[in-house]
């Protein structure tokens, strides 16, 4: 059982290596839109990296790229793939509000959705759109990390990438003010949209004012020009439940 489990999870593994790092369209859109997010030798924290198509990116942009990861296979993947890459650390562990250990639930046949939020699962259970048939069916406790704890170990970021599948507002609660980056960004899923929320009360406690929204992996704007969050907000409670996700990206003009 347990060696049909593991051919199960890297058989996921393919399928999202093949998607998010295979697809020569989905590279040259990515590389793009990182270009205009991080400069060469700023430092980028990619938080649940996955299979590295955005550290891969925003390390072709000339950046250096801290790539966090909780799945114990991926941080194994990341490792391996980046190994010769000097601009690149890779680092196996969740990150949240507080460093210690917390539970890791994997979709063995999906890994891109692994999160450590129970709302998360109980939504994608409740029968929300697209998301049938996904199950969580193992879970492994993993090391966290905190935001705070990753810039006193690397340096202040520059850019910082969250896409933790409805954990986000809780890795931001790990971030004080003068760790802050001038930019980040966090996901959304409109299944559950609750975190996403929350975690715009966490950039407005750290000090953002400008924000835009990218849908899905379209590596385009939908405002095209900064926004206040009020407007933010209601866009994400507004959105029809078919868009599925996308990213809040933010900036700070002080």
């Amino acid at each position: 059982m347990r060696i049909a489990t593991s051919l199960d999870a890297w058989r996921g593994i393919a399928r999202s290596l093949v998607v998010y790092r295979l697809d020569r369209e989905h590279r040259k859109s990515l590389s793009r839109f990182c270009g205009e997010l991080a400069r060469p030798g700023d430092l980028v924290f990619d938080i649940g990296a996955h299979v590295g198509d955005r550290t891969a990116a925003f390390a072709a942009c000339g950046a250096r790229v801290v790539a966090v990861e909780a799945q114990p296979r991926l941080a194994r993947l990341l490792a391996w793939q980046f190994a010769g890459a000097r601009k690149v650390k890779v680092v196996g562990s969740a990150v949240g509000r507080m460093k210690g250990r917390l539970t890791l639930r994997l979709n063995t046949a999906n890994p891109t959705v692994a999160t450590a939020s129970a709302g998360f699962v109980a939504a994608a259970g409740a029968g929300a759109k697209g998301w049938e048939g996904q199950a969580w069916d193992a879970a492994v406790e993993v090391d966290c990390t905190t935001l705070d704890d990753l810039a006193a170990r690397f340096g202040r970021p520059d850019f910082v990438k969250i896409d933790v599948e409805g954990f986000e507002d809780e890795v931001l609660a790990g971030l004080s003010p003068d760790n802050a980056p001038t930019a980040l960004s966090f996901e959304f899923v409109t299944m559950d949209r609750a975190p996403a929320l929350r975690a715009l009360d966490e950039v407005r406690r750290l000090g953002y004012s400008d924000f835009d929204v990218s849908l899905g992996e379209s590596h385009d704007w939908v405002f095209g020009e900064r926004q206040p969050i009020q407007t933010i907000a209601a866009y994400l409670r507004d959105l029809p439940e078919e868009f599925n996700s996308g990213d809040v990206y933010c900036w700070r003009t002080g």
